[in-house]
């Protein structure tokens, strides 16, 4: 008799072999395989004949690969999906480790800092799968991983791509999609489609399970279980056990809510809940730090919400507030949150003093944009975080041609509310700007600045793309020529070192200079062009123009230091370093570069100062932006240099995973192993990155991180090969 073991090795032998049966769930069974082309070990999941028979292959196969999209540290990845002799499969890596499910067999009460760490592990999973419209539908400890320490979280996609493709099947089987102990009430009763906070709700449960040994609701049945669920009160984790503070069981208590407007909005909100210091330790026995006042004339300008009829202006309502920022920037007695930190509240609905406080500003702008056709309605409010009043509120209905006036109008209006905020006469024409642009080369500039910000590489050449279409339709845009110079040189210094690239810097950059010789960010993007070429002198005085004309442009600043410690000019690198963490201070980027050049010059109790530095700035910037790759990185790097190489090498280990093949990513996490003295892993890793596209050879050449492999013939070979 043929066993589904033995049909699977036969249906995948050109791709796949199957070792052993591992695990058996709900929905699939788990097999130990080795990938053949690849030659690694994965898990390869086939859903059970008998689901498999009643579902839609191409339904559920096109619904599964949303999932593969899918790239963030505590998420486990998907590899691949398919359908073989009648069964439906897709494969993932085989991670070494135990499941929540086996630990918690092991420890049915988990010491409350474990709990409190998975469970936030979990919650940015969410967070970011949530974000990219993926509802999981089936958390629990059976679906989390427990892996060197961090909690990954399996089969996102799954529960939808069943429910999918065959629900009206699933019924007639009598199979559920989700796990009765720790669905939501509305799942439960198949009121419609679930939505992040359903997750947030069996995250509840689960954090509930780890702190008292079991379930919050758990019936004799599966109907017991539910009507416990929508009858009985939620109950309190703190009753069953002294050690979990009341702070905690609020936070269980409102992801628990049966009502789902009750519950936290989003999983970040739930990872900022469990941030708190009394969570773990009871306000009675915490020393909790007393954030500064913050400064009165500061302020955060949060991405508008997009209520257009079609939801498809995201990049638009990104852009304006963007452009506000960058007006408000040029600002000498306003300090201005950059975009990276403001819009990490995107789309969370947060109360808006609490973000405020976050940030440690006195005032937050918000606001709205629909846009229908050729008509332009743009809500603004002026928020204090101190008294939560509205300081300024308007509201423009115009055309489209008028948006640059209605930029010009709010940043105006926001300066006439902020009380100490005096312009000088060069600050009043600076954001008085009413540019003669072509509107729909405007649409596309915003559509490019979206994706550069990304910094992956197809966003960047996908923001090229954009920059370019502006430039076919306003052939005069200097902004959308500085746009695509940057994109250019992003390309070619982390991704792929290509004359067309060098040229393309070149070429752009000079357009825009040509076109406005006093836009600031046409200077700062021929500078880099410049320094790409080793044509520092040429480049030092675009850079110097760039500050002259902008001087509280950050990227001037940081690319001119980049383009000294090229140079190995450590002391002018310094200078510039600290410039630009004056101008931007929250950026993690400069302090840790600067610590980097510190070093260099033997400063090395100034070295360790930067990088504690450096370090708290990157853990404040993950908080808020937990998949970012570069912050990670250089968080790695950071604590390998501070003496915690395990956290160190965890961090490069979660930024391979959310960017196996970023030659930027690469190149970094090879400074890392190269820190820690692993010479082999430091080279092989540097290989990669310059196989993939890394080509700023005289950055690598000055980089102290590999002072210990300079004179290894293979370090040499690889120079020799940018």
């Amino acid at each position: 008799m043929t066993t589904l073991t033995d049909r699977l090795r036969t249906a995948l032998t050109d791709r796949y072999a199957v070792d052993r049966e591992v695990g058996r769930g709900g929905m699939a069974t788990v097999y130990l395989a080795q990938d053949l082309k690849h030659a690694r070990q994965v898990a390869l999941k086939v859903l059970h004949p008998e689901l498999a028979a009643t579902l839609g292959p191409d339904r559920f196969l096109r619904e599964i690969q949303i999932a593969a999209g899918l790239q963030h540290p505590h998420i486990l990845p998907l590899y691949d999906s398919g359908r073989a002799d009648g069964l439906l499969y897709y494969v993932m890596p085989f991670v070494e480790g135990e499941s929540l499910r086996d630990k918690l067999r092991s420890t049915p009460q988990m010491p409350v800092e474990d709990a409190v760490r998975i469970c936030r592990d979990v919650a940015a999973a969410l967070d970011y799968a949530h974000r990219h419209g993926v509802v999981h539908r089936d958390i629990k400890p059976e679906n989390v991983m427990l892996h060197e320490g961090e909690a990954i979280v399996t089969d996102f996609g799954i529960a939808k791509a069943v429910s999918a493709a065959g629900s009206e099947s699933l019924t007639q089987t009598g199979m559920a999609v989700g796990t009765p102990t720790y669905m939501s009430p509305e799942q439960a009763m198949g009121e419609g489609e679930p939505d992040g906070r359903s997750d947030v709700y069996s995250l509840g449960c689960m954090l509930f399970e780890m702190l008292t040994g079991s379930p919050p609701f758990l019936g004799s049945t599966t109907q017991a279980t539910i009507t416990k669920r929508l009858t009985e009160p939620v109950p309190s984790a703190r009753a069953s056990r002294a050690e979990v503070s009341a702070e905690l069981d609020g936070v269980i208590t409102r992801s628990l809510a049966r009502d789902r407007m009750e519950r936290f909005d989003t999983a970040s909100q739930v990872v900022r809940a469990l941030r708190s210091p009394n969570v773990i330790t009871p306000p009675e026995m915490a020393t909790v730090a007393v954030p500064a006042e913050p400064q009165k004339t500061s302020i955060a300008v949060l991405p508008f919400a997009d209520m257009s009829p079609q939801k498809d202006q995201d990049y638009f309502c990104e852009g304006i507030a963007e452009e506000i920022i960058n007006s408000l920037n040029k600002i000498e007695a306003l300090r201005v949150i950059s975009r990276s930190s403001a819009f990490a509240f995107k789309g969370q609905n947060q109360d808006i003093r609490k973000v405020g406080e976050q940030l440690g500003v006195g005032t937050v702008l918000e606001g709205s944009i629909r846009k229908a056709g050729n008509r332009l309605r743009i809500s603004a409010q002026l928020v204090s975080v101190a008294g939560g009043h509205h300081l300024w509120s308007e509201r423009y209905d115009r055309e489209m041609e008028d948006v640059f006036a209605i930029q010009d109008e709010i940043a105006e209006n926001i300066v006439k509310a902020l009380r100490g905020v005096v312009l000088s006469e060069d600050e009043k024409q600076a954001i008085e700007k009413s540019p003669a642009v072509d509107i729909k080369a405007y649409d596309f500039y915003l559509r490019g600045r979206q994706y550069f910000h990304q910094w992956r590489k197809k966003g960047v050449e996908y923001a090229r793309r954009m920059f370019e279409h502006a430039m076919e339709i306003d052939p005069n845009y200097a902004r959308a020529y500085a746009g695509a110079a940057d994109c250019c040189t992003a390309l070619y210094t982390w991704w792929d070192a290509s004359k067309a690239n060098l040229e393309g810097a070149d070429t752009y950059s000079r357009r825009a200079l040509e076109l406005d010789p006093n836009l600031a960010e046409a200077h700062e993007a021929r500078g880099l062009a410049l320094t790409l070429r080793g044509l520092y002198d040429e480049a030092q005085a675009e850079f110097e123009t760039a500050i002259r004309l902008d001087p509280k442009l950050f990227e001037a600043y940081y690319f001119f230091a980049r383009a000294h410690l090229a140079q190995g000019r450590y002391d002018e690198a310094a200078a510039m370093f600290l410039k630009a963490s004056e101008v931007r201070p929250e950026d993690f980027q400069a302090p840790i570069l600067l610590a980097q050049v510190y070093n260099s010059l033997g400063r090395k109790a100034d070295a360790e100062a930067a990088y504690r530095k450096g370090a708290q700035l990157v853990d404040q910037h993950l908080a808020l932006n937990p998949d970012e790759s570069r912050a990670l990185v250089l968080g790695a790097a950071t604590n390998v240099q501070l003496g915690n190489p395990e956290r160190g090498l965890e961090l490069a280990r979660l930024a391979t995973i959310l960017d196996p093949d970023d030659s930027g990513v690469l190149y970094n996490i090879g400074c890392v192993y190269a820190q820690v003295g692993d010479t082999e892993a430091a080279l092989k890793t540097l290989d990669r990155a310059i196989e993939n596209g890394f080509g700023h050879r005289a950055w690598l050449e000055n980089d102290s991180d590999f002072d210990r492999l300079r004179d290894d013939p293979r370090f040499q070979s690889l120079l020799e090969r940018i």
